[in-house]
């Protein structure tokens, strides 16, 4: 029996909340979201060689709290997932959001390696839930103009790096690392928010409601039965699965790393070091927003598959041919290309899953991905102390490009997000 049939999509509710325009409420307050999200994750990166130096670390230490970072997120994302299709995506999103939250905050009150990670991992089981800021949003906005906006949505990770390196450039040389932390706890206030002000998608409440009336009577809970039962679901939940462990290695990776490798390797002063990441970011916003509108008029797995492995290609060129008169124009140039699959990705996973299991599915494939990516950090901390940074970077070039292949078995466009 299909999924389809043992728990409806077609959604009996009235959808007046998304009808009336109000998916703009929702995509808003998912923007901020992505702000916070982003901010946090490219924190660790911006305070790295601070921490280091004042916690004593090793690179390969270094790269430990990033991969102990991503392992909580994953925990976090795989029962955000699950969470999300019994509970909820308003309600599992806001507590998501409220957790990491105040651990970033905590974090500006360790004083080891120890303390530090254990509540770093804590507030990351939170972090690893936002992917479903992504679903919620799929679950409202209109079917003809989904990944144009899905797209412009992902652009709020980008602000999110762009207005912590800014924080960062301002709070680092005059308050320290500490008090960057303690600002990052005020997206609590965002949480609750989204806990009041946006409703459950129609959708998730008409699959809810089918549920309990299937005909054995009792509602479905076993959501992983359902995905690995079906063929087809169960193909695609494998596919993603390995094509998130191969884009996130080289997300996570760039990020715990790439302000370390312009500071150290390049000599770039940090002032200046800012100024080539957030120039680098605004860029991404661009191609993120063109990946949607093209994934809209085109193909979300094209556009996803073209994205991955311009990146891969370009990686090698900023490690050999980068100078101090190109490394602005490159850097730029690499943004577009990282923005591009992070534009499409959204709206590509979420259409693979129906709404019953949409996510636990979303959730788990992706943040099993994110739990095997968590050795990325380690292995180019390794790669840093034996050779270099750059090296490690080559290795991010090589899992960009496998991300991209394995996307090419991965079907466009299966299911209507909002039915």
């Amino acid at each position: 029996m299909s999924i389809t049939n043992q728990v409806s999509e077609t959604s009996t509710l009235p959808k007046t909340f998304g009808a009336q325009g109000s998916w703009l409420l929702v995509f808003a307050l998912g923007y901020l979201a992505l702000i916070a999200d982003g901010a946090d994750v490219m924190m660790y990166g911006l305070t790295l060689t601070r921490i280091k130096d004042e916690f004593a670390l090793s690179n390969v230490e270094a790269g430990a709290l990033g991969a102990l970072t991503l392992c909580g997120m994953a925990i976090g994302g795989i029962l955000g997932g699950w969470a999300s299709d019994r509970l909820g995506r308003v309600r599992v999103v806001a507590w998501a959001l409220a957790l990491f939250s105040l651990g970033a905050g905590m974090l500006g009150f360790t004083h080891n390696f120890l303390e530090f990670a254990v509540v770093r991992f804590i507030s990351s089981l939170g972090i690893g839930s936002m992917v479903l800021v992504t679903t919620l949003v799929a679950e409202y906005v209109p079917t003809e103009r989904r990944s144009l906006i899905l797209g412009a949505l992902q652009t709020g990770i980008s602000a999110g790096y762009i207005v912590v390196i800014a924080l960062s450039n301002w709070i680092l040389p005059h308050y320290g690392w500490r008090t960057l932390y303690y600002v990052s706890a005020l997206p609590v206030l965002l949480a609750l928010a989204i806990k009041f002000a946006v409703p459950e998608p129609a959708n998730w409440q008409a699959s809810r409601v089918a549920a309990r009336e299937n005909k054995e009577g009792k509602p479905v809970h076993n959501r992983y039965y359902l995905i690995f039962s079906n063929q087809q679901s169960r193909s695609l939940f494998i596919l993603w699965t390995l094509a998130s462990v191969f884009a996130l290695s080289g997300f996570y990776g760039l990020n715990n790393w790439l302000p370390t490798y312009l500071e150290k390797e390049l000599h770039i002063k940090f002032s200046s070091m800012a100024g080539y990441m957030i120039g680098t970011y605004v860029v991404a916003f661009a191609g993120k927003i063109i990946a949607g509108w093209l994934g809209d008029r085109w193909s979300r797995r094209g556009v996803y598959v073209l994205g991955c492995m311009g990146a891969a290609i370009f990686l090698p060129v900023i490690i050999f041919w980068h100078t101090r008169e190109n490394i602005l124009y490159l850097m730029f140039i690499f943004g577009f290309m990282y923005g591009v699959p992070l534009g499409t990705i959204g709206t590509f996973m979420s259409e693979s899953f129906p709404t019953s299991i949409r996510g636990t599915a979303v959730g788990g494939s992706y943040n099993l991905g994110r739990f095997c990516a968590g050795a990325a950090p380690v292995v180019i901390g390794y790669l840093a102390t034996q050779f270099s940074i750059g090296i490690g970077f080559l290795v991010v070039g090589a899992v960009f490009f496998l991300s991209g292949v394995t996307a090419l078995f991965i079907p466009d466009r299966l299911h209507d997000t909002q039915r």
